[in-house]
């Protein structure tokens, strides 16, 4: 029987940063006695100083570290620091780059991690994968241990733009490319595929596919989103592996992030939603899901809104496999000439102008 890492608890509530000793004393009575190290950055410290102050009070012996770049050098060099101050629990509190840094850290170092997002836009929160910046520009996934407990504050998810839940949703529905990918890889004798983690990611995916609350601010959409993303998280600790949540779309957003970021900056769960499109356009299936639930959300996946011209984007989709070579999708099958990529851009241009 195989054995996962499973969060403690996973929490959505108003307030619930400011009563996190008091959330984990059925796990960890003594937990507030800890000495505790919260990550985060610069900007967020100031936007969030309430909360900080909240969480410093809970824990008296604690201290806050500035991310300056989520990098595996930083992320290690973190780690060094945290044990030689024989520091036991980290708090990462931030978006996706803050709470990778603070999840490796802790893993390396073998704290114990507690993750308080500020934004729902990607799965990281509860992924057993770090990305973090390794030399120049380029990224690269960093194996990892899921967080011990997930806390969501609805109220400030509820404050953070539009644009960022939107990256959520975007994230989510990748899953319905990246499933298809990771059936096909098995196909071709590639890799396996996880029956459990397939489930479980797919249910990710329905929460959200054919969910009738639109209303982006509301306790129960929030409540969903977290569902799903964490979901995902948990399929990928299952797996072993990122592919019951990334596939061909995902090399796009890495193609666009490692080898165009002068030209366009797209946030993660945008640049995935674009490339899900373009996947399932590839993979010959039925568009009519995919875009009707990208228009029901109003995901804004038009490239050219965001700064990626036809050239860009048919750069980025011929760039695409190299990002990861080791994986198999649809993108070692399909016709990336400039021809077809031209004509897929073109049509995402009309289709949600």
């Amino acid at each position: 029987m195989n054995e996962y890492n499973l969060p403690y608890h996973l929490m959505v509530e108003e307030n619930i940063f400011f009563r996190i000793p008091e959330a984990m004393a059925d796990v960890d009575p003594a937990i507030a006695d800890k000495k505790m190290i919260l990550v985060t950055e610069e900007n967020l410290k100031s936007l969030f100083a309430n909360y900080i102050d909240g969480i410093q009070k809970s824990f008296p012996n604690s201290e806050v570290y500035l991310m300056k770049q989520a990098s595996y050098d930083e992320a290690t060099d973190l780690a060094k620091y945290m044990a030689m101050n024989d520091i036991s629990l980290v708090i990462g509190l931030g978006g996706g780059s803050v709470l990778d840094l603070a999840k490796f850290a802790a893993f390396v170092g073998k704290q114990q991690y507690i993750c308080l997002p500020t934004t729902l836009s990607n799965d990281s929160l509860a992924s057993p994968v770090a990305v973090l910046v390794t030399e120049g520009k380029a990224r690269k996934s960093f194996h990892c241990e899921i967080p011990d407990a997930i806390f969501v504050d609805a109220n400030i998810i509820k404050s953070a733009p539009k644009r960022q839940i939107l990256a959520g949703i975007g994230d989510t529905i990748s899953k319905y490319t990246a499933l298809n990918d990771w059936k096909l890889s098995k196909e071709r004798g590639k890799s396996g595929c996880d029956d459990f983690a397939y489930m479980l990611s797919k249910m990710a995916l329905n929460n959200i596919m054919f969910n009738d609350l639109k209303d982006l601010t509301s306790f129960d959409f929030i409540n969903q989103l977290t569902q799903s993303l964490v979901m995902g998280g948990l399929a990928m600790e299952i797996a072993g592996s990122s592919r019951p949540s990334s596939g061909s779309e995902h090399l796009f957003c890495h193609a666009l992030e490692e080898n165009y970021s002068e030209q366009t900056s797209v946030p993660h769960g945008i640049a995935v939603a674009i490339g899900s499109y373009g996947a399932c356009k590839m993979q010959k299936r039925n568009l009519r899901k995919i875009k009707k639930v990208i228009k029901a959300y109003e995901i804004p996946v038009k490239p050219s809104d965001w700064k990626i011209t036809k050239e860009i984007f048919i750069g980025a989709w011929q760039d695409a496999a190299a990002t990861r070579p080791d994986r198999y999708t649809i993108l070692n099958e399909a016709d990336l000439s400039d021809e077809f990529l031209g004509e897929l851009y073109d049509e995402m241009e009309k289709e949600f102008a």
